[in-house]
Order: structure tokens, then C-alpha cells, then sequence
């Protein structure tokens, strides 16, 4: 049972080896939702996730000859390190097993906490089922990423800090995987304050959660499909069904081009980088159907490699206009080029990258093509630049960006 002393001996636990991390306003999300928007930013969290609560707390719970056979887990990530990081304050030897596909910065930093890491399998679904074979073959204590309530209670502690510093707040959006996260939030919310309304969000391509509450039984999803890798789950936690079923109020599902614009919008308005997993409950908050609440969006936290960071940049440009091609024809003679220049300068479009292709037509006088990569402020200013081409007689064409992050 999750009970309210357990949640209470979790915070003073917990408390010991994590930061504080305060809740940030923000003006403009709130502006943009007619609502009180904060974060509670587990993004800056000991090993840049809030799931070292969990691991340090059920670490606290076992017994001595649990912790000398040494522990053993499986995670896409931020569990890993987590049980990596609490397992070096406790002195106690640690194996994370990992999906193939996890980005190599999240391999490293798991690494760089002492534990030994094990590569196996596609997705995290298959890197749990070799966690557990290695259990049964080497004698470890598994501690299991969500599916545990002594986790769950642990991770419920960010519940507590967030009632004691907003105890008149309205709305908690908490992210979904497995589970573990939104089960020991919600359960504690309801205990301290039963009119608090938490919403669990999940990504449309791992939504095994909302699947399961629809199907009131805990189902397996034949694939995932996501960018938010921190939440691709097939199937959620049996122990934590119950409690999910008892205390949270709704799902959201958020698609993967939602988030590319939500890490856009924590960097430009907040300086903050929160990874796929953490911008769930950034993108959910447009789909509330509220005003003048108070809500509090759980960034679970900020463990992004470089080059996926890039990636999601270049395409949230994009797909808000920013950044846009545009092919245009022109006879291949001098000055032609300086005339499009001209125009481009005028409109204020700032010039990317350029490509002159001069085998568009065999008629070399007739046509060659230019493809101008162009920077703009948004799509009314991008508009404004395809009409002024049209205008003088360029016939421009919009040329589609290749594939989406999400490819």
C-alpha cells in the first residue's frame, strides 16, 4: 500500500541526496493558455532526471544481503542513472541493462557513475527481459524502473515539494511510461488534497497507459513509435495500475511534432533544455480545457545528446516557418542572381544556403534552377517573400524539407 507515512519517511530519504528544484513561473505559457503555468524543473536534477528519487529511496529499503548480491535494472536512460548514481552513494556494485538504440551520452554518463552497462535489445521492453534473465543467472536484486511501489513512493516525493510550495495549485501534469512517476505524484497529491486534478500525459506512439484504461485491464501495445525514448513503454506496471485507475483523471496523448515545438519554445522563453519525455507536459497544456487554474507541468528531465538536439531545432524551425526552401527559375545569364538578392534584401529574408542547378532543362537560356534556403520570422514573413517572388514573376515553388524527425 502507498500510505501517506511512507510518502513522508520517502521525502526525508530523498531529501538527503537531491536537489531542491524550485518551481519556475512561467509568463508565457501562461499568456498562451489564460492560466498559472509553472514547472518543476527535475530537469536540473542530480543526473538530470527525477528518477534518482525512486532508486535512492528503494536502495534505503533493502535489506543487507539484498545490497551485497548487487543490483540490477533496465532502462532507456534516466533510470539507469539514477540507480547508478544511488548505488555509488550506497556502495553497492550496480548492472544497468540498456536498449541499443539509447543515445550514446546517456550510455556514457551511466557509465561515469560506476555501474556496469549491458547493451541488449531494440526497445526497453526487450532490455527488462535480459535484465531479469541476468538476475535469475548471477543472483543480483533487480530493481525494476517503475513497477515497483518503494519506487513509485520515491518518485511520488516531487508531489509533496510541489504542494508545499503551491499548496493552492490546481492541476499537475505528469508525464507516463510505465507509470512510476504519475502513480507516486497522483497517489500522494489525492492524499494531501483530493481536489487537485492530475492529468497523466503520454506520447500517441507509446499510449499504453490510456490503451490499458480503456481496455481496464493492463495491455501490452504490439509497437511503439516516438521521439520521447524516456516514455517508450509497450506495457505499463501491473502494481501501479490500480492506483493510476483510483487517482488520475486523465490521459493526454501528444504526437511527436508537438514536441519539437515545445523544446523550441523552453529554449527560446525559458533557456531550459528538457528533453522528449519532459516536453510531454509542455505540449499537454494547450490541450487542457481551462482558464485561470493553477497548473504545474513536471519536467521529468533534461538528458538530450547533442545531434538529436540539432535535429529537433532544425525541424521546429521548420515547422513553424522559420526556416523555409524555395525553388525558383531563372534564364542563365549575368545578373540574375543579384536581382533575386536585391529582392530577398528588400522583404528582410536572410539567405541560408543557395543551390544553382544548371541541368533543370536543356535549355539552358530558358531555365536554370535556384533553391534559396531562407530564414524567416514566421509564416506571415514567409508569405510576404513567396508573393514578392510571384509578384516578380519568379513562379516560386515551396520545396518540402526531407523526412520529419520523427522518420
Amino acid at each position: 500500500m502507498l500510505t501517506l507515512e511512507k510518502f513522508e519517511e520517502a521525502t526525508e530519504v530523498v531529501n538527503k541526496v537531491t536537489l531542491e528544484t524550485k518551481l519556475v513561473y512561467s509568463e508565457y505559457f501562461s499568456s498562451q493558455t489564460g492560466n498559472k503555468v509553472y514547472f518543476k524543473p527535475e530537469n536540473m536534477q542530480y543526473t538530470g532526471a527525477y528518477k534518482v528519487r525512486g532508486a535512492y529511496y528503494k536502495i534505503s529499503t533493502l535489506t543487507e544481503e539484498e545490497r551485497e548480491r548487487g543490483l540490477i535494472t533496465a532502462s532507456a536512460g534516466n533510470h539507469a542513472q539514477g540507480v547508478a548514481y544511488a548505488a555509488k552513494l550506497a556502495g553497492i556494485k550496480a548492472t544497468i541493462v540498456m536498449p541499443n538504440t539509447t543515445p550514446l551520452m546517456k550510455v556514457n554518463r551511466t557509465k561515469g557513475y560506476g555501474a556496469d552497462v549491458v547493451l541488449e535489445g531494440d526497445v526497453f521492453d526487450e532490455a527488462l527481459e535480459h535484465a531479469l534473465k541476468l538476475a535469475d543467472e548471477h543472483g543480483y536484486t533487480f530493481v525494476h524502473p517503475f513497477d515497483d511501489l518503494d519506487v513509485a513512493t520515491g518518485q511520488g516525493t516531487i508531489a509533496m515539494e510541489i504542494i508545499k510550495e503551491l499548496p493552492t495549485v490546481d492541476y499537475i501534469m505528469v508525464p507516463i511510461g510505465g507509470g512510476g512517476l504519475c502513480t507516486g505524484v497522483a497517489t500522494l497529491a489525492k492524499l494531501l488534497n483530493p481536489k487537485i486534478k492530475v492529468i497523466g500525459v503520454e506520447p500517441a506512439g507509446a499510449n499504453c497507459m490510456q490503451e490499458s484504461l480503456r481496455q481496464n485491464q493492463v495491455v501490452s501495445l504490439p509497437s511503439i513509435n516516438t521521439i520521447a525514448d524516456g516514455t517508450a513503454v509497450k506495457r505499463p506496471g501491473e502494481k501501479l495500475f490500480p492506483y493510476i485507475q483510483e487517482n488520475v483523471d486523465d490521459i493526454i496523448t501528444i504526437e511527436d511534432s508537438e514536441l519539437i515545438v515545445a523544446f523550441l519554445d523552453m529554449v527560446e522563453n525559458h533557456k531550459m533544455i528538457v528533453e522528449n519525455s519532459g516536453l510531454l507536459t509542455v505540449a499537454a497544456l494547450k490541450h487542457l480545457n481551462v482558464e485561470k487554474k493553477k497548473i504545474v507541468s513536471i519536467l521529468s528531465g533534461g538528458n538530450m545528446d547533442v545531434i538529436t538536439m540539432a535535429s529537433i531545432v532544425q525541424h521546429g524551425l521548420i515547422q513553424r516557418d522559420r526556416v523555409f526552401t524555395v525553388s525558383v527559375l531563372l534564364p542563365d545569364k549575368p545578373g540574375e542572381l543579384a536581382k533575386v538578392s536585391t529582392l530577398l534584401a528588400k522583404e528582410k529574408g536572410n539567405v541560408i544556403k543557395l543551390e544553382h542547378n544548371q541541368f533543370i532543362s536543356i535549355n539552358r537560356n530558358a531555365a536554370v534552377e535556384l533553391r534559396i534556403t531562407l530564414e524567416a520570422y514566421g509564416t506571415e514573413h514567409k508569405n510576404s517573400i513567396v508573393k514578392a517572388l510571384n509578384e516578380a514573376g519568379y513562379r516560386p515553388k515551396l520545396v518540402k524539407s526531407k523526412g520529419t524527425y520523427s522518420d
